[in-house]
This record gives structure tokens, C-alpha cells and sequence, in this order.
């Protein structure tokens, strides 16, 4: 049976009335002291989570002054741009404050839940900001959301109505908690996953037996960066991508021209296609292996090590940069990792007398290393995939399940 058919059988012919939420619910009028508040019974917008996902602990609690009191069973809307989808059943007594809207049911004809189900329907999400006014930070109207219709089934008949609701409730909340039981058994399998894979990846890298020795990134190569680029050198439209620290390995922060660049290319230090990039103030420490694109790297802020592979390969130093103890500096505003540092880091080495044994060896380790990444990956992507299939089939049965006929268009 599919879900039109079983909401078709569910009315049995009873008829539906859409009200304004106005004339089934109000917004609390009720307050609330600041010293009955704690981190689990105040809301705000910053701890309410996007896409209807329900709320955390705040971080933050106000300690004085009075504040909108919500009860359990409120529903609790995000009133301010780019919070405008979030919203939350309250299952608890709290406050919040102008941010967040806290709509309660009037009307004894009403499932508090069954409400908070047609308001995370993207149609009133969409109605919401439709109407939201202000530029910066625009908020919601609270009289049009006053006005948003509400399909009650057979309000004439307060059993039969809530009867109705309230199986409606109970399959959307059944697909709600199949998500995030879900959730909960891959976020927790994603997690020993990468225990399992650092586990392995210190074992590997950073345990030296008797046929592996500590040698400095020095002994491996010279510490290279691209020639200084000025700023009157970059525009925000141009040829080659260039990338400075806040945007290392993500998007470029400028570009710089052709000609600059094959001329910097061919007079200074260039990395070659498998070199390790090295973020080297700011978030110290993230890699990225050059994978030959045309794009240019900030001086002294992103470098890499001259490496000809004869002693270490380009993959293994990869996956050791993830576990190496950087000697930082902690001198100024940014964190910085200077070069004499850099080449002063110790990496385990296989059989390092040994030049063609000691790749061999390395290459087993990157081999091992490559899978448990391949899989952890892996893993880590479908885990967001699967989520949102689940959270789309969720999405299809409360529009199949709320969809009543509806009144003349042009009212909501």
C-alpha cells in the first residue's frame, strides 16, 4: 500500500479543515528567570541544529534578566537568517530568547507532535522565508507564520482527529528514529574504523625496531617554497590559481598571471608532481600531494621537501607528516613552522644502510597504510550518502502523509 492509499484509508472519508496556526497555537507569553536556566534548558539559534536535527547543550547561559519560557511540547523555530531551519519539539521546560520563535499549542484538537511534523515540512520553511524581512540578518514575520495553514483531519470529531494524528506521528517518528539509530552504528563503525587505521599508522611509523632509525627530514632533502608573490602581483580573476595558507588545498585566495607564473617556474624553486605540500603557519602540519595542476603556493607559508625519492618515498613521507612532532613556534599572532625546524624532524626510516631494501619496506607500509585509508574513506563518504537517502525517504513519506487537499492557493 503506498503512503497516498494508506492516508486515503487512515481519513476514511473524514474531511480536513486547514486552519491558521494562529487559531490553533500561539507564541508563549509566559517568562522565565535566568537563574532557573542551565546548558541543557536554554536555547538559543547557536545550539538548535540545521535541518530540523533537534538541538545540543548551549555553550552559553544567560545570567540574568527574564527570558521567553518555552514547555514541553512547544515548538521551537529559528527566527533569524541562516537560521531559519531549525526547529525543535521541546521535551523539556527552558528558555530561550529573540531568536528563536516558541510556538505553543491552543487547540485540544492538536498532537504537539503532529504539529511539529507539518512544520518541518519544506513547505513552511520555504512560506518562512518567503516572507522574512530585513537585509543583513533577515527574520521571520511572525504574523505570516501566524497565518501558515495547518491541516486538521475531522476537527469536528476531537477522538477520531487525534486518533488520526497521532498514527501519522508514530510512522514519521518510527522513520526518525530508524535515521538516527542509523547514524548512531555507522558514526560509531566510522569511528573504530580510524582507530583502527592511527593504531596501525603510529605502529608503523613511529616504532623503530632494530632495522629502522631516527634520521632528520634534513637527511632526506632541502626545505623548497615558491618565490614571494606581492600582492599587486595577484587579482581576483586570472590564470593560475594561487593559494595562501587559509585556503591551502581548497580554494585558491587570488590568482596571478601566466607569464608571472612561467617565469617564477622556470627561475625558482617549483614542486614536481608527487612532492608533499606542507602547510606551515597557521593549521600546521596539513599535506596535500601536488598532483602536477598549474597553481601557486605562498612563500614560506606552504613548502615542501626536495625529494628524489633515493631515500624516502614521497608516499611515506605523506602519511608520516600526519603523526610528526613539529617543532612549532609559538611567537606572534600566527603559529609558524620554520624551516631549520622542519629539517630538524625525526622520521623513522627502514633500513636506511639499505637504500633499495629500506623502499621496499616503505613500499609494504604505504601499501598497508593505503587500504586502511582507502577504506576509512570510503566509509566516511557513504556515511553522508546514506544518511540523506534515509533522511529523503523520510522526507517523501511526511509529504505523502501530510498531503491533504488543500485549500484554495494564494492563503498560505
Amino acid at each position: 500500500m503506498s503512503a497516498a492509499e494508506f492516508l486515503e484509508k487512515l481519513l476514511d472519508g473524514a474531511e480536513v479543515v486547514w486552519k491558521p496556526l494562529g487559531d490553533i497555537a500561539q507564541y508563549s507569553t509566559t517568562r522565565i528567570g535566568s537563574d532557573q536556566l542551565n546548558q541543557s534548558n536554554y536555547v538559543g539559534v547557536d545550539n538548535l541544529l540545521q535541518n530540523r536535527a533537534g538541538r545540543v547543550n548551549s555553550n552559553y547561559v544567560p545570567t540574568s534578566g527574564n527570558l521567553t519560557e518555552f514547555k514541553e511540547g512547544d515548538v521551537l523555530i529559528g527566527n533569524i537568517r541562516p537560521y531559519l531551519r531549525k526547529i525543535w519539539h521541546a521535551d523539556r521546560r527552558g528558555g530561550t530568547n529573540g531568536d528563536v520563535l516558541v510556538v505553543h499549542p491552543t487547540d485540544s484538537v492538536l498532537n504537539s507532535r503532529y504539529l511539529f511534523q507539518v512544520l518541518t515540512d519544506e513547505n513552511f520553511f520555504a512560506y518562512n522565508i518567503q516572507h522574512s524581512k530585513g537585509a543583513k540578518m533577515p527574520r521571520g514575520s511572525k504574523t505570516h507564520i501566524l497565518q501558515y495553514l495547518v491541516p486538521i483531519p475531522c476537527p469536528d470529531d476531537p477522538q477520531k482527529s487525534l486518533a488520526i494524528q497521532g498514527e501519522i506521528v508514530r510512522i514519521l517518528d518510527s522513520f526518525t528514529e530508524l535515521t538516527t539509530e542509523l547514524t548512531t552504528e555507522l558514526t560509531t563503525e566510522l569511528t573504530q574504523r580510524k582507530k583502527q587505521y592511527n593504531h596501525y599508522r603510529d605502529q608503523l611509523l613511529s616504532h623503530p625496531s632494530g632495522n629502522m632509525a631516527w634520521k632528520p627530514l634534513g637527511w632526506v632533502g632541502e626545505v623548497r617554497m615558491c618565490k614571494r608573490v606581492m600582492k599587486n602581483q595577484t587579482s581576483e580573476a586570472g590564470d593560475i590559481p594561487f593559494f595562501k595558507i587559509g585556503t591551502f588545498g581548497r580554494e585558491p585566495n587570488a590568482y596571478i598571471s601566466k607569464e608571472l607564473f612561467e617565469n617564477f617556474k622556470k627561475k625558482y624553486s617549483y614542486p614536481k608532481i608527487g612532492d608533499v605540500l606542507i602547510s606551515a603557519s597557521g593549521t600546521i602540519g596539513r599535506t596535500v600531494i601536488f598532483d602536477g595542476e598549474e597553481a601557486y603556493f605562498q612563500d614560506s607559508n606552504i613548502v615542501w621537501l626536495e625529494n628524489d625519492e633515493s631515500k624516502v618515498l614521497n608516499k611515506y613521507l605523506f602519511y608520516f607528516y600526519q603523526i610528526a612532532k613539529w617543532h612549532v613556534s609559538d611567537g606572534g599572532v600566527i603559529k609558524r613552522l620554520y624551516n631549520d625546524n622542519i629539517k630538524k624532524t625525526l622520521i623513522a626510516v627502514p633500513y636506511p644502510e639499505d637504500p633499495q631494501k629500506s623502499l621496499e619496506e616503505q613500499d609494504r607500509i604505504v601499501a598497508i597504510l593505503d587500504k586502511f585509508d582507502t577504506l576509512t574513506t570510503s566509509f566516511n563518504e557513504g556515511l553522508p550518502r546514506e544518511i540523506e537517502l534515509r533522511e529523503k525517504q523520510y522526507a517523501w513519506y511526511r509529504d505523502q502523509l501530510l498531503n491533504f487537499s488543500k485549500p484554495d492557493e494564494g492563503t498560505a
